[in-house]
C-alpha cells in the first residue's frame, strides 16, 4: 500500500511541475510575444506527452514484468484529460475572448479545431468511466470502451498536425513515439516484449 502512494503521489508531483511552471511563465510574462497562444499551444503539447506515457505503461510492463507501471496508468490518463481541459479553457479565453457564437464558427471553418473537439470529447467519456464503480457497471464493454484511447491518438495528433502547419519537427517526434506504441499493441510485436522480461531477470 505504502509503496502504491509512493508512486502514485511521485507521478502527482511529475505531472503537476510541468503545469504550474508553465502557467508561472505566463504570469511573468516569458512566453514570448504572444502569451495566449504559447500557452494554448505548449497545454496541448502536455496533453499529448500524457497520452503517450499512458500509453507507454503496458509495454514497459510486458517488457520488464513490473507490474507497478500500471498502477499510474490511469493517473496519467486524467492528467492527459486535465491538460486538455486546460488546452480549450486557454484557447476560448485567449483566442476566443469567450465569444461562443465565434466557436461555432471555428468548428465549421476549421477542421482541425473540430478534430481536436472529438478527441477531447472522447477523453471526457473516458475521464468520466475511468472509476472501477463504471467498470463493475460496463463489465466487458469498459474495456471495449477504453480501447477508443488508440483513436484518440491519431485524432490529437491531424490536430497538432494542422495547427504546426509547415513546422513538423516537434510533431514528427511525437508521431514516431505514437506509432510505435500503437505498433507495438499487435500481438505478433507484442509478444518479443514479454520474452524481453527474461533479460531484465
Amino acid at each position: 500500500m505504502i509503496a502504491k502512494l509512493y508512486w502514485r503521489v511521485s507521478v502527482f508531483v511529475l505531472a503537476l511541475v510541468p503545469l504550474l511552471h508553465l502557467f508561472w511563465g505566463a504570469i511573468n510574462e516569458q512566453l514570448g510575444a504572444d502569451p495566449g497562444k504559447a500557452l494554448v499551444d505548449s497545454l496541448g503539447s502536455w496533453a499529448l506527452l500524457y497520452l503517450l506515457a499512458c500509453l507507454s505503461m503496458t509495454p514497459l510492463r510486458k517488457m520488464t514484468g513490473w507490474a507497478g507501471w500500471q498502477l499510474v496508468r490511469r493517473q496519467l490518463g486524467l492528467w492527459s484529460f486535465t491538460a486538455g481541459c486546460l488546452h480549450v479553457l486557454a484557447y476560448l479565453f485567449f483566442l476566443l475572448g469567450w465569444q461562443w457564437g465565434a466557436l461555432s464558427a471555428e468548428l465549421a471553418q476549421r477542421p482541425y479545431i473540430a478534430v481536436g473537439a472529438l478527441a477531447w470529447m472522447l477523453l471526457l467519456l473516458l475521464a468520466l468511466t475511468s472509476t472501477r464503480a463504471s467498470q463493475r457497471w460496463l463489465g466487458k464493454n469498459w474495456r471495449r470502451l477504453h480501447r477508443t484511447i488508440y483513436l484518440i491518438l491519431p485524432l490529437v495528433l491531424l490536430h497538432m498536425l494542422w495547427v504546426v502547419r509547415a513546422d513538423w519537427g516537434e510533431w514528427l517526434a511525437y508521431a514516431l513515439v505514437g506509432g510505435l506504441l500503437l505498433i507495438l499493441r499487435i500481438p505478433a510485436v507484442a509478444m518479443p516484449l514479454r520474452l524481453m522480461r527474461d533479460v531484465w531477470k
